[in-house]
């Protein structure tokens, strides 16, 4: 049975030890580089910086464009991004009981002004590609990798963000490996690698208050980044904000227009270089535990339960399931969300339907997309649900499912 006194996070993020804390050590992009298996990697204050680096940068080098095309089914930050720098804003739907971008939809929606198309990898999973590529390839447009959620992930072999013209990963607290915020582009392209460092040396100034609060919260998240801290620092504000009917604020998709822009401090780089030498084993523990609660969900009647595409191999934060209905999804969160248990969801709308984002996302109808929000649940797969807390879930949803 749940513990009152305990919370497992609704992610899978890795635990700093005190020793990362300490002062010495400094090559957090190159460590994941070398980890990873990718050419050089630029570190960013953000997974949501480093998209407006990406954007700015294609920009400046294909004048006229000015259409970004993203899936309706993703996070908002990527929408206020596109808001910021002034571009156009395109939301494809997804296609049925999926979040990947509809082909065709997705054709409908490119041409000549189409700066880049994209797509996300949600669910530290692999997103389908094919599409999003050779639609790009036709206009003329880029794709830009939106592996927030993947870091670790893989595709062919190779880590995700390569396939693209641009990728970004986040190190936001619960997304594994984690400085509290930051993020990371990645780009095959030489010329392109240096013009995105061009673009970072220029746009992002120091700004030493921000990065200040930054190192303190990444203090906080060190502190209480356990089950016990994580009931006061993430259970009593979800309760809170459930109790007060704003599921937008429980889950967190509430972000304030402005998007933080400053350059990542030396003491962060180096908390991050430290916990980075844990991170394969981490990835490797996450991957087996997953795939075998994957194989016990998938014996429950009538639920969708995601996982890895053919050779792909996902990074696993957290297990995404589709209820075969909206009812039967909301009355698993119902009776799970508060528990405790890491039951949650991921985006709580479409971006559509999101109001406070009324004034920068196009009111077009993406009924797939919307119909995904309303189904999809998110189990954690933090190492801290044992085998106890996982049947519990289980043993509340199976009825709801015969």
């Amino acid at each position: 049975m749940p513990s009152r006194l305990r919370e497992i996070p609704p992610t899978a993020g890795l635990p700093l030890q005190a020793a990362d804390l300490l002062p010495r050590g400094d090559a957090l992009a190159g460590r994941l580089a070398e980890q990873l298996g990718t050419p050089p990697l630029q570190l960013e204050c953000s997974g949501t910086a480093s998209l407006l680096i990406a954007l700015a940068t294609l920009r400046e080098r294909a004048p006229g464009r000015d259409v970004v095309v993203v899936p309706a089914f993703t996070c908002p930050l990527v929408a206020i991004a596109v808001h910021r720098l002034g571009l156009t804003l395109r939301l494809c739907d997804t296609r049925p009981d999926h979040w990947d971008m509809d082909r065709r939809a997705l054709a409908e929606l490119c041409d000549e002004r189409t700066l880049a198309i994209v797509p996300t990898h949600l669910a530290g999973l692999v997103a389908d590609l094919d599409a999003p590529l050779a639609v790009a390839r036709e206009h003329g447009a880029f794709v830009i990798e939106d592996a927030a959620q993947a870091l670790g992930a893989r595709d062919g072999g190779h880590s995700v963000g390569l396939r693209g013209d641009v990728g970004f990963f986040s190190l936001a607290a619960g997304k594994g490996l984690s400085i509290y915020e930051g993020g990371l582009l990645v780009t095959r392209d030489d010329d392109l690698r240096h013009a995105l460092y061009a673009t970072a040396a220029r746009d992002v100034p120091a700004r030493p208050g921000w990065e200040l609060r930054r190192s303190l919260e990444l203090l906080g998240l060190a502190a209480l980044y356990h089950p016990l801290g994580l009931r006061l620092a993430y259970g009593m504000p979800l309760r809170r904000a459930l109790h007060e009917g704003d599921p937008v604020a429980a889950v967190g998709d509430d972000f304030p227009p402005d998007i933080p822009f400053h350059r990542v401090g030396r003491w962060r780089r180096g908390v991050g270089t430290r916990a980075a030498t844990r991170l394969p084993a981490f990835l490797a523990a996450n991957r087996e535990r997953a795939l075998a609660r994957v194989a016990r969900l998938r014996a429950l009647p009538g639920v969708t339960v995601f996982g890895e595409a053919p050779h792909t191999t996902g990074s696993w934060p957290f297990l995404m399931l589709l209820m075969p209905d909206a009812q039967r999804a909301r009355a698993a969160l119902a009776a799970l969300w508060t528990s405790g248990l890491g039951v949650s969801r991921l985006f709580v709308h479409a971006l559509p339907d999101y109001v406070y984002l009324a004034d920068r996302v196009p009111h077009t109808p993406t009924p797939n997309a919307t119909d995904f929000a309303a189904r999809a649940i998110t189990i954690s797969n933090s190492h801290w649900m044992d085998e106890a807390s996982f049947e519990h879930i289980v043993a509340v949803l199976a009825p709801m499912l015969d």
